[in-house]
């Protein structure tokens, strides 16, 4: 009988740990959650997850408990405190695509009811469950993630290339990409 591990990408740390447990590769259906992974994995691009996991904090602060409408009606001003704030990425193209994302999704959360049906749309609302026995064998990005990437594009939103759409699918659960060997993979007694 094979012992199960843990996904090798967390590591020891337990921050990375819970988030991997309780969090990564769990179907996300809430909007404003949604909305919280979109403008962390934006804000993660070129930087390591725990990066961010360890300004999430932060982030939650200062860009109002991730509540779209409020972080759509951020102001210029706004986007000047927040590069002075020493708790989150202090790069002003992230921070102002943050707002503008807010922007759109607060328009596709009115085109469609709710920006978790239009996501979940993409998958007839039934997760992607991978089967790799490696971490070497998931990819970066996929049909998917590209086809996901350019309409958000097409709707106006920027750092969300398909490399960061698809690290959202995973950690949003649209895509499980939990190792066989991993006991959060669907196929083990217990995992969710």
């Amino acid at each position: 009988m094979t012992t199960l591990q843990r996904c090798g990408w967390c590591g020891d740390d337990p921050q990375y740990i819970a988030y991997h447990d309780e969090e990564w590769g769990h179907p996300v259906h809430d909007d404003r959650k949604l909305f919280e992974m979109l403008i962390l994995e934006g804000a993660q691009a070129g930087l390591s997850w725990i990066t961010i996991l360890r300004k999430r904090d932060n982030y939650r602060r200062l860009f109002h408990g991730f509540d779209p409408a409020q972080v759509a009606a951020m102001s210029a001003d706004d986007v000047e405190r927040l590069l002075l704030e020493p708790g989150i990425v202090r790069n002003r193209l992230k921070v102002n695509s943050a707002i503008r994302n807010a922007r759109v999704f607060v328009a596709m959360q009115q085109q469609y009811g709710s920006f978790a049906r239009w996501l979940w749309g993409h998958v007839d609302s039934q997760p992607v469950v991978n089967h790799w026995t490696s971490l070497a064998e998931c990819p970066a990005s996929t049909p998917l993630s590209d086809r996901i990437s350019k309409a958000l594009k097409q709707h106006g939103m920027n750092f969300v290339g398909s490399t960061v759409i698809y690290a959202f699918l995973q950690a949003t659960g649209v895509v499980n990409d939990h190792l066989l060997s991993c006991p959060n993979h669907p196929q083990h007694h217990g995992a969710r």
